[in-house]
């Protein structure tokens, strides 16, 4: 089996990853399909995903966004709707006995695009300029290819290119290149069959065309192609994730295929016959049971297929005339089976993101610490003492200036004394209002801490940062809790992805004065799933009672866990569910060596303008301490 490289090092664009997974929701009118990105473009039923061929990374904007969404199209509105996956499953196991498959399997992916382009265009017109954007870029590129693979001799994968270009080409005249004697002589003949691509209404078309240009190809060529432009898959399609009614209706023919000549005359008798059934109601069990295998008879034209679903009122046995009535239960034919997945959005795991649907949370509480740990709190604690106190005298003044200010030219309130704005102003401000007593800070923190491997170099110095909120919140009032997060590699499977949260200070002993020194429990584990985690911490953070709520999380690098591959998309998608609910969300990146172009833009993608960098881990104090002072400053006046 061929298979290709799945491009882990890849800087995804988180938004323009939105966006099309956005469009392959809308297209297959479910919320359960993602967009992804791999070598070629496929459309995975069993995995719900809309596969985006990385052929379009690496070019200019006006070529990437619409050859990207172009993928989308032919997967989530042409492949959903008007291809036939039986017949590419019939197809996929006739072209394995033949010389030449992958040639064969790539002919057959390139024609069924085409044709459910066209039906693409028609249904919605709109989608023209990307499909034109598309069929210029991949033309350059396959005559490119065509010249190349000439040269090399790789006749067969030339001869793909030229069937590309017959195809598409906008001119009725096309140069042929010439391959050998043996390709030339028979190119008329394929170049014939081609045409009838243009003629093909559905997949089994589009597939018997295909086998023919096959038969004749394999009789001028001698190997196999080589280079890999197109991809058809195997059992990522397979339908029993999708499953309609009618795919689990009888389709195997009969013993005898034979018709009843004479034509109903409408006033055939239907003979109906009262059948004992064995049930937990039956008190002793009869001679015949419910059963049947019916692959004996005679076709007959009487019409049939009109069952409905029981209703309340109807009688058990339907024997009496005049009792039937219309119904107003679905129409189950045209209704798709619903999937586990879909009866456990609501409240199962998939509230979490598809991502994280096999990802189980489990809570470690911090334990008493020792003497050792207790010196060195105190040791880093004096370190980041002045910029505690400091902030302390801070919040201190703006308190006492908020209790003694006097708040006049306003909408409403007191009436003033000063009544000539009134004459004078388009908009007069005529209120004022007493003073009011000062108030405690109304905000409540979490601070979550990627614990995954790549932190072992900065998690001293990150513990000095962790102690810097501590204390300072401390000495303010304001409840917080510090949880470090991480996923067991070693314990992880396809079916369960275990992810720790270490609760080093929980909300309850926060304010206590001897609390602090469990910070040094912190330490390096494995991978981070950020996605699933600050999900997670959110539900903590919204039992709150405090009116603000911030989340900050402290992290190097980007998600990585098992089968995590969508990590940056589905931490940004979590970051903005968690800022629609009311919460504010800081990410602090740690570096101990300066700060990459890449790196910055992955986390302004995913974090938005809430991405604070410390570019050297021993900065973090100074990065900390001025937002710190406005997040609680904006908390007093809120």
């Amino acid at each position: 089996m061929h298979r290709f490289i799945a491009f882990n090092d890849e800087k995804a664009d988180t938004l323009l990853m939105l966006e099309l997974t956005d469009l392959a929701k809308t297209l297959t009118k479910s919320s359960l399909y993602e967009a992804e990105i791999r070598a070629h473009s496929y459309l995975s039923k069993r995995e719900r995903k809309v596969f985006v061929s990385h052929f379009w990374n690496h070019r200019p904007d006006w070529v990437k966004k619409p050859g990207m969404k172009s993928d989308v199209y032919l997967r989530a509105l042409g492949n959903i709707n008007f291809t036939d996956f039986q017949d590419v499953d019939q197809f996929r196991d006739i072209i394995s006995a033949s010389p030449i498959p992958r040639f064969a399997g790539h002919l057959f992916v390139l024609a069924e695009d085409l044709r459910i382009e066209e039906l693409c265009k028609k249904e919605r017109p709109g989608m023209a300029f990307e499909f034109n954007v598309r069929r210029k870029i991949y033309t350059e590129y396959f005559e490119s290819q065509l010249i190349v693979n000439l040269e090399k001799n790789l006749f067969i994968d030339a001869l793909f290119n030229l069937v590309y270009l017959i195809l598409n080409s906008g001119s009725p005249v096309l140069a042929i290149p010439s391959f050998n004697p043996e390709i030339d002589e028979g190119i008329p003949l394929i170049r014939s069959e081609l045409e009838n691509f243009y003629e093909t209404q559905s997949t089994r078309s589009v597939a018997d065309v295909c086998l023919k240009i096959v038969e004749r190809a394999a009789q001028v060529v001698k190997t196999d192609m080589i280079n890999e432009y197109y991809h058809l898959p195997g059992q990522e399609q397979n339908l029993l994730d999708d499953m309609s009614f009618t795919d689990l209706l009888r389709k195997d023919p009969l013993q005898n295929d034979d018709t009843v000549e004479e034509k109903t005359g409408g006033d055939e008798e239907l003979h109906e016959e009262e059948m004992g059934t064995w049930h937990r109601e039956t008190e002793s069990p009869g001679k015949s049971f419910m059963q049947f295998n019916l692959d004996q008879g005679t076709k007959t034209d009487i019409a049939g297929g009109s069952e409905r679903e029981g209703e309340e009122g109807d009688q058990a046995l339907g024997i009496v005339q005049g009792r039937s009535k219309p119904t107003d239960k679905k129409e189950y034919s045209r209704m798709e089976l619903t999937s586990m997945d879909e009866l456990e959005s609501p409240n199962g795991k998939i509230k979490y993101g598809t991502s994280n649907k096999n990802a189980r949370s489990v809570f470690l509480k911090a334990g008493r610490p020792d003497k050792e740990a207790v010196a060195e709190y105190g040791k880093l604690e004096k370190e980041v003492k002045f910029y505690h106190k400091k902030l302390k005298n801070i919040i201190e003044r703006i308190m006492e200036k908020k209790e003694t200010d006097h708040r006049s030219h306003l909408q409403m309130g007191r009436l003033g004394k000063n009544l000539l704005s009134f004459f004078t102003d388009e908009n007069p401000k005529l209120f004022y209002k007493k003073s009011e007593p000062g108030k405690e800070i109304d905000a409540s923190f979490i601070l979550l801490i990627d614990c995954s491997a790549s932190m072992f170099d900065k998690i001293e110095e990150t513990r000095r940062g962790i102690i810097l909120f501590h204390e300072a919140l401390k000495s303010v009032g304001v409840p917080h809790e510090i949880i470090g997060f991480w996923e067991d590699a070693n314990e992880s499977s396809v079916d369960e992805q275990p992810n720790y949260f270490f609760q080093v200070i929980p909300f309850s002993v926060s304010l206590h004065q001897k609390t602090g020194p469990e910070i040094m429990e912190l330490e390096a584990m494995e991978d981070n799933r950020d996605g699933y985690a600050i999900r997670i911490v959110a539900e903590r953070l919204l039992e709150r009672k405090e009116k603000e709520k911030f989340l900050i999380i402290f992290s190097d690098g980007e998600p990585a866990a098992f089968d995590y591959n969508n990590g940056i998309v589905d931490t940004h998608e979590a970051v903005m569910e968690v800022r629609k609910k009311g919460i504010e969300i800081f990410n602090i990146f740690l570096s101990t060596s300066g700060l990459e172009f890449e790196q910055k833009k992955v986390f302004e993608n995913i974090y938005g303008n809430r991405s604070i960098i410390a570019p050297y881990v021993e900065e973090l104090p100074d990065v900390l301490f001025p937002l710190l002072k406005n997040i609680l400053t904006k908390s007093i006046y809120m």
